[in-house]
């Protein structure tokens, strides 16, 4: 997993609440396990104005002008701007995995589904709960200047704004820990590498058959 340490991203407005994980991704594209190809069907029912399948070519699909990822001004961007329950229903992977693959890195708003929210740390994306009042600035802010750009830095647990003033946020210690060494559930067990495989030194030696290899 990449890790996390600062990041300057432009934001891009969900002005939605509940926005749930089947508007995330449909659930049509949860057939493939391979974390990656999802990002082209992010929110797909709300960017294109066609039923989206698995194995289409989007590039020729007919896309719904008004829709905020499809706004020019909002064209790579990294960094979410979100309204309450973001990430709500099911409990998919895939929705991380296709904001992540469309390049997100970080999420900002004032509360999440606790799964969604979860997996998104396990998926190197920094979900930022912030208050109402300053998630509705970063609103107005993001509406008024084109090209709304903010630094996001995990360590101090800060987010800097273009005017020079700054946010601040909190992440739970053992996420952030995950987060800025780059660590899914898979990596923080391999921390502990070298005790695992004392472990099973000792098992072996102290209960052999245990071991033995049945042949039939």
């Amino acid at each position: 997993m990449k890790k996390f340490t600062a990041f300057t991203g432009l934001v891009a407005p969900m002005d939605r609440s509940n926005v749930d994980t089947d508007a995330i991704i449909p659930k049509q594209f949860l057939k493939s396990i391979k974390r990656t190809g999802f990002g082209v069907n992010l929110f797909d029912e709300w960017r294109y104005l066609d039923q989206g399948e698995p194995g289409m070519d989007n590039s020729i699909r007919p896309i719904n002008k008004e829709f905020v990822l499809n706004l020019p001004r909002y064209k790579n961007a990294s960094i979410l701007l979100a309204r309450i329950n973001f990430g709500c229903g099911s409990s998919r992977e895939h929705a991380p995995w296709a904001l992540g693959d469309y390049g997100f890195r970080v999420i900002i708003a004032p509360s999440y589904a606790d799964i969604f929210y979860n997996n998104c740390f396990k998926n190197g994306i920094l979900p930022i709960r912030l208050e109402n009042e300053q998630i509705n600035r970063l609103f107005q802010a993001v509406d008024e200047h084109e090209g709304y750009e903010i630094t996001i830095d995990l360590e101090s647990e800060t987010i800097r704004l273009p005017d020079g003033q700054s946010l601040s946020f909190m992440v739970e210690a053992s996420r952030k820990h995950c987060l800025l060494n780059g660590l899914d559930d898979i990596g923080i067990t391999l921390e502990d590498v070298s005790l695992i495989k004392e472990y099973e030194s000792n098992r072996r030696n102290e209960k052999p058959w245990l071991f033995d290899v049945i042949k039939y």
